[in-house]
């Protein structure tokens, strides 16, 4: 019990009842022994009798120590507990918005929309303490959407509003491009137009690409070559299935339709390789899971985060407590030779009841 300490100190008076009862429960024990003694001495049977020696008397001692346990528990208890601290984490997600990203070989829509179901996930997995997130929209050119933000109503927001399509029109020539390198650069210049506002951030920081990707070439290289030498690792989530699909047909102004181009598949091998030369991971919708992915990405990216210390912090032992007493109050069952099933029932409910909180 060393540091522990009460929020409600005035209910530890109440142990004095259970204290003084355990004076009357010593003298009816000093009684039983003395009882038997005589009994043994002036009975005489043919068979040798065999008495407990202290009968039911176990089971008020456990109900004893259970009101006291209960009174403790009353008293909110709670020890100080020191805690390591890390700084937040950013996620930078860069997100392909190309023409691409609308062949409908997902599970639920087109590439766009799954990218948007996994960012929603992405959310959810984020503390948004100190967690901040930041998206660029990217296909021949590159686009910042959210800056780097710690409210997560402005993703949310995003989500929401375009979740259909992307906000590139497939009448523009650029909407037909996968750029990446253009993608990263964007990234950085998102991550330096912070530290120019606010400062040097201490948060760990990470890429998240979300594409059906491009082929390898050297500006790629180079621009994740960028990214690492910042100390930025680049993780790739791969959109779409090895099969595609069509990609989707055009619809002029004029009224005028044009075929659909050919067919688009993901582009697995780029994509990691990518991953592996941005010292990231490669995961791949309908493949992993979502929850997973997020999880994993941001578990990763907080190890990435400096050590900021210790915070203490009070842990509460109110159901510790409370816990204990419901196994006293069932442990005395065992010492009473009849018991009533509805004490039984009742006991077990409480069991599962107290216990409950403090192993779930």
């Amino acid at each position: 019990m060393t540091g522990v300490s009460f929020g409600e100190p005035r209910v530890l008076w109440l142990l004095l009842v259970p204290g003084a009862l355990i004076f009357v429960w010593l003298w009816q024990l000093a009684r039983r022994r003395s009882a038997l003694g005589g009994l043994r001495a002036t009975r005489v049977v043919p068979v040798q009798e065999h008495f407990r020696r202290a009968g039911e008397l176990p089971f008020w001692l456990s109900a004893l120590v259970a009101t006291a346990l209960l009174v403790l528990a009353m008293a909110r208890p709670h020890v100080p507990t020191a805690v390591p601290q890390r700084a937040g984490l950013d996620v930078i997600v860069l997100q392909d918005a190309s023409a691409s990203m609308r062949v409908r070989d997902a599970a639920t829509g087109d590439r766009w929309q799954r990218s948007m179901q996994f960012l929603r996930q992405l959310g959810d997995a984020l503390s948004w303490h100190d967690d901040r997130f930041a998206m660029v929209s990217f296909a021949h050119i590159a686009a910042p959407q959210i800056r780097l933000t710690r409210d997560p109503n402005t993703l949310f927001f995003f989500l929401d509003h375009l979740h259909t399509r992307p906000p590139f029109r497939l009448e523009d020539d650029t909407t037909w491009d996968t750029n990446l390198e253009e993608a990263i650069g964007w990234g950085l210049r998102v991550v330096e137009k912070d530290e120019e506002i606010r400062g040097r951030s201490r948060n760990g920081a990470v890429f998240l690409m979300l594409s059906d990707g491009e082929s390898w070439s050297g500006e790629v290289a180079r621009a994740v070559q960028r990214a690492v030498e910042r100390g930025i690792p680049l993780y790739v989530v791969g959109v779409g299935s090895l099969g595609g699909g069509p990609l989707p047909v055009v619809r002029l102004a004029n009224g005028e339709r044009l075929d659909s181009p050919g067919t688009s598949r993901l582009e697995r091998a780029a994509l990691q390789r990518i991953a592996a030369a941005g010292q990231g991971a490669y995961f791949e919708l309908d493949r992993d899971g979502d929850r997973h992915i997020a999880n994993t990405i941001v578990a990763a990216g907080r190890r990435l985060a400096p050590a900021l210390g210790l915070t203490e912090v009070a842990e509460d032992l109110h159901w510790w407590f409370v816990g204990a007493a419901t196994v006293m109050a069932a442990l005395g069952l065992v010492f009473l030779q009849r018991v009533p099933l509805v004490i039984l029932f009742a006991a077990s409910v409480g069991s599962v009841l107290a216990l409950g909180p403090v192993l779930w």
